[in-house]
């Protein structure tokens, strides 16, 4: 059974800048390598059938850090030799020399995520529920001639793997999705700067996620 990893492609730095640093408890570590002939910084964020699932962006700059900074309703990115500005994240980054075998990329197996789609964003939202840390980060890509958001999850370590998700006629044009436990609808907003109000990042992909299982999604 290959157990290699599979790379997808995020829309942007900035979106990559905003998985690994925003809401996070400390900023994820970037792993910077050569992947199909590039530069890429990727981060691992989930596991399916026990191989790692990657996310990744073309290097634009060199240097030691990506920085993110919230400025308002403004997002900033940026790499940067120094972290020495205390008013913005910044994730390291750490230069692999070469990948070893078991980091390069599989060959594709028949493993896919089972969808499972969601009345409302309230749902989505309520799947947030009980983390002690940030919750998962919820991933925006298109399908077929409407856009897809949604979390990535498995119930059982061993068992199945999810993708429970809303189904949306337009893309969202701002990445944090605000929500609070009242009857209150949940609302797509720039910055997560509102107190009382619990927020989940939106992370864009370049193009429609390749490990869904398209097939089975409901009519």
């Amino acid at each position: 059974m290959d157990k290699l990893p599979r790379y997808i492609e995020v829309s942007s730095t900035l979106e990559f800048s905003r998985l690994v640093c925003a809401l996070e408890r400390a900023p994820r570590i970037s792993f910077l390598h050569e992947h199909e002939g590039r530069k890429i910084l990727s981060v691992q964020m989930d596991i399916l059938k026990e191989k790692p699932i990657v996310y990744y962006t073309p290097l634009e700059n060199h240097g030691h850090y990506l920085c993110y900074a919230l400025k308002g309703d403004n997002e900033q990115s940026e790499i940067v030799n120094s972290t020495s500005d205390t008013s913005k994240l910044y994730s390291p980054i750490v230069r692999i020399k070469s990948l070893p075998d078991t980091l390069r990329p599989g060959n594709g197996t028949p493993d896919r995520y089972q969808p499972i789609e969601l009345e409302d964003l309230a749902s989505l939202a309520k799947l947030t529920y009980g983390f002690e840390e940030s919750p998962f980060p919820l991933f925006l890509f298109p399908h077929s001639d409407k856009w897809l958001v949604g979390v990535f999850m498995n119930f059982t370590e061993e068992g199945t793997s999810y993708f429970c998700h809303v189904v949306l006629d337009n893309e969202p044009q701002k990445p944090f999705l605000k929500f609070a436990n009242n009857t209150s609808e949940p609302s797509f907003v720039n910055s997560p700067s509102e107190h009382g109000y619990s927020y989940v990042k939106i992370i864009k992909l370049k193009d429609t996620h390749p490990l869904v299982d398209y097939g089975h999604l409901q009519n």
